[in-house]
């Protein structure tokens, strides 16, 4: 059987010329090289409001409806799924999370992240887009300003075998996410078992300041151990760590990857204060609600499971 085959510009210009010229179809099918039943088809699909047939108008038609003519996305048949989806990204998980998520709820109706994301490249989401419901918009990291460094006591190279393989609660990793100049930071305390983040605001990033902040967040916490990189703001680590009774631990300088669940949730700070912000200006409602939104997000390293939900419970026990 012959492959079917669309007619080509220069058939339905030679169909249009010779329909002007009075022969019928039988006849023209002869000279183009297609069987009758495929030019009547063509005449009857592609004519205009007056019953006459004309190349450029045929072309117009045919291009209108192969535009039309693709498979449905998912995303448009199944109005739960796209719920679902638009759902969790205006709470700002990941794709990877959404369909993990939605597998685990429906295991015959898989869907694939890449999926989301094409999705919302070609804007099928109503109400979220990627530059502001995704983490990352595309901006590239800058480079690192260097750093005053201090001398410690200890460092991650005497990290016990329960820290390094993150056994228990109560190892903390910190650092403070800047404002801009004179315009205050936030101190960020991450669990390393669960990446629970405590955050608060403070005006200042003297050393004094500092050590206060960090002594009125872990005051009601477990705390065996403290992990901060070689900033200034840190020189006054004796104060906290005789206060907490606890060992305070320093990376290597301009090593921030040792401390990698900080940096990966003050990227996720970032997302709702953007470099240069003022957090003078910002309330510590504002702050905790993003924070809500962090540790109640559910995580990959974490199996599905929210830093809240794997805190608390580890708490309770």
């Amino acid at each position: 059987m012959k492959s079917y085959k669309h007619f080509t510009p220069e058939e339905r210009e030679c169909l249009s010329e010779n329909l002007r010229k009075g022969k019928n179809p039988s006849e023209i099918a002869r000279i183009i090289g297609r069987s009758r039943s495929s030019v009547y088809r063509e005449i009857k699909r592609n004519k205009n409001r007056f019953g006459c047939y004309n190349a450029i108008g045929a072309i117009g038609k045919y291009l209108s409806r192969r535009k039309k003519c693709r498979r449905k996305y998912k995303l448009d048949k199944d109005s739960e799924l796209r719920m679902y989806i638009i759902e969790g990204l205006s709470v700002y998980w990941s794709p990877e999370i959404i369909a993990a998520k939605w597998k685990e709820k429906h295991k015959d109706k898989k869907i694939y992240f890449s999926t989301i994301y094409r999705a919302l490249k070609q804007g099928l989401l109503p109400g979220v887009t990627a530059e502001k419901n995704l983490r990352r918009r595309g901006k590239k990291p800058g480079n690192r300003k260097n750093k005053a460094t201090i001398h410690p006591e200890h460092t991650i190279h005497e990290w016990s075998e329960s820290i390094i393989k993150r056994l228990r609660i109560g190892d903390w990793e910190g650092d403070l996410v800047c404002g801009g100049i004179g315009k205050g930071c936030l101190l960020t305390l991450v669990d390393r078992r669960t990446r629970f983040l405590i955050s608060s605001r403070i005006e200042k990033r003297d050393a004094k300041t500092v050590a206060n902040a960090i002594k009125e967040a872990l005051k009601d916490m477990t705390v065996n151990s403290i992990t901060l990189d070689n900033g200034p703001e840190f020189a006054n680590y004796k104060d906290f760590e005789e206060h907490l009774k606890t060992i305070v631990y320093f990376t290597d300088p301009h090593s921030p990857w040792q401390r990698g669940s900080n940096e990966n949730i003050n990227d996720c700070l970032r997302f709702f204060f953007p470099k240069g912000c003022n957090f003078l200006e910002i309330t510590d409602e504002e702050v905790q609600k993003a924070v809500n939104l962090i540790n109640n997000r559910p995580r990959k390293c974490l199996n599905g499971l929210t830093p809240y939900f794997l805190f608390s419970n580890w708490c309770c026990t």
